[in-house]
């Protein structure tokens, strides 16, 4: 399991993804994961996991997607990296 964590207490977020799912996240209700943060997009990005990576994709958004302080469209994950959407910041962690 792929777990996202923010430790920022003005956007407490915990993200949780099985190897084979796909989530999208973004401020929408449409989202599956909904981030109630303005500089995060309707819908920001899409999470794909399987049991070995964690894949982040950028939809569009405005205010991109980073990880580890790099603009990304599309990048792997790693236990350990940052991944920041707008203003908040998530902390990848493997269980």
């Amino acid at each position: 399991m792929w777990i996202l964590r923010s430790n920022d207490a003005s956007h407490p977020v915990a993200l949780r993804l099985l190897p084979g799912a796909a989530k999208t996240v973004g401020r929408a209700t449409a989202a599956n994961f909904d981030i109630d943060a303005t500089l995060v997009s309707r819908l920001h990005c899409r999470l794909s996991a399987s049991s070995t990576e964690l894949i982040v994709e950028d939809l569009g958004s405005t205010n991109g997607t980073y990880v580890n302080e790099r603009r990304v469209q599309k990048a792997a994950l790693r236990a350990g990296d940052h991944l920041r959407l707008g203003d908040v910041v998530l902390s990848v962690a493997r269980e």
